[in-house]
């Protein structure tokens, strides 16, 4: 077998990739939205992986991987990774979980990232607008049991509230999250009130991860950790680098890590296995979060989680953005973790049209928090043509062709 073509198409801001094989097996997958300008970079690898064997996925990876890069630009290199696997259990006539290794639990456990804009009115950040966010998110279908917390420097609070930080508050950089700088006590205690008003309101049996940065000088962070040890969260992310930062700061991480029981979490922006290393052997965080359309591919995360349940830390892979492809990815992949596996963070931001340009899901699948692994071959989702022509721009007409 052999690939004869890759092509990728923009769908509601998302570039969804298709390998065409000479045996008419298709490959799909999905970058995260919103990413579309990485549409032309994955272009560009077409002439390193056409004429290759597909089902041989190592071997077309050594020829691409020197291609990505650290959060945005691993994409292209992970998304022709799903590709490829999906082709390879479609090949086998077998789900992609066979290909891993086999599966190890039957049901995956999602976690579901709530950002407060989702709320009917939104959600002030204020106590009792973060007491509303609780409410809201035990009311969601799906009954998820785990959330994650947009706060601090991930969110507008630095804005919202003034004086929050000693620091130039940014209305118009280029970057998703610039704002940096020492928190005034008026702001930390203002932070703390939010995230205890929420973790309280959402009572037992339910959890709560905070995503809290980049932004936090590291003696914050360690205060933040400590002042919130009562709460048990599942995690607090991102502190001090991660989503969109093109570095690790792994001696930074360990020196907060190793002073409070508040787990801490980084992750999302590492591309391959290589750039986990000094994170996880010198015991930098709690937790991970790779995220397979960054890191390099499903394979990679899975070497990852290995190699970090070897050292006794736990990974919650990243996906907010990854659409329903990536979910099925993510579906995937998550079985075959070993058990310092915590959960997957939902895809959630996708429209609901992507259910009836896809078979694979019959409707959101997540119950009790849970969702059962599926035994369709490949990664289990396909993109219906019919439907998803009416999706396309006038540039990527030709994608079906």
């Amino acid at each position: 077998m052999k690939i004869t073509d890759i092509k990728c198409a923009v769908i509601a801001s998302s570039p969804v990739i298709r390998i065409t094989t000479d045996e008419d097996i298709t490959g799909w997958s999905q970058i995260e939205t919103p990413k579309p300008y990485m549409q032309p970079i994955v272009l560009q690898l077409k002439s390193w992986i056409v004429g290759q064997d597909p089902r041989d996925v190592e071997r077309v990876m050594r020829r691409i991987r020197v291609r990505g890069g650290f959060k945005p630009f691993g994409a292209a290199v992970s998304a022709i990774e799903h590709a490829l696997w999906d082709i390879a259990g479609k090949a086998a006539g077998v789900p992609v979980y066979r290909l891993l290794g086999g599966k190890v639990r039957d049901q995956v456990r999602t976690y579901r990232t709530l950002y407060q804009g989702e709320l009917p009115g939104g959600a002030e950040h204020t106590p009792e607008g973060y007491r509303r966010w609780a409410e809201y998110g035990k009311s969601l279908k799906g009954e998820f049991t785990l959330f994650k917390l947009p706060t601090s420097f991930h969110s507008s609070m630095v804005r919202d509230f003034p004086n929050y930080f000693y620091g130039e508050v940014q209305t118009d950089a280029p970057y998703p999250y610039p704002h940096k700088g020492l928190m005034t006590k008026e702001g930390f205690d203002h932070l703390v009130a939010c995230v205890t008003a929420a973790r309280e309101t959402l009572g037992a049996g339910y959890n709560t991860a905070v995503d809290a940065g980049p932004g936090f000088m590291p003696i914050d962070a360690l205060r933040f950790a400590k002042a919130v040890e009562g709460l048990h969260l599942m995690w607090v992310e991102d502190m001090i680098t991660g989503d969109y930062s093109p570095y690790v700061n792994p001696d930074v991480y360990r020196e907060v890590t190793r002073s409070t029981t508040t787990p801490i979490h980084t992750g999302e922006q590492i591309y391959l296995r290589q750039n986990y290393k000094a994170l996880i052997e010198s015991h930098a965080v709690n937790v991970i979060g790779p995220d397979p359309c960054d890191v390099g591919g499903i394979a990679e995360l899975k070497w990852i989680a290995e190699h970090a349940d070897l050292h006794g830390i736990a990974v919650a892979p990243h996906g907010t953005a990854n659409g329903i492809i990536g979910l099925a990815a993510l579906i995937q992949m998550s079985a075959t973790l070993p058990d310092n596996f915590i959960a997957f963070e939902y895809p959630a931001r996708f429209e609901p049209f992507w259910y009836d340009i896809t078979e694979g899901f019959e409707g959101m699948p997540v119950k009790g928090g849970l969702i059962d692994v599926p035994d369709r071959p490949g990664m289990g989702v396909n993109l219906l043509p019919k439907e998803a022509k009416k999706y396309l721009s006038e540039g990527d007409a030709d994608f079906f062709d």
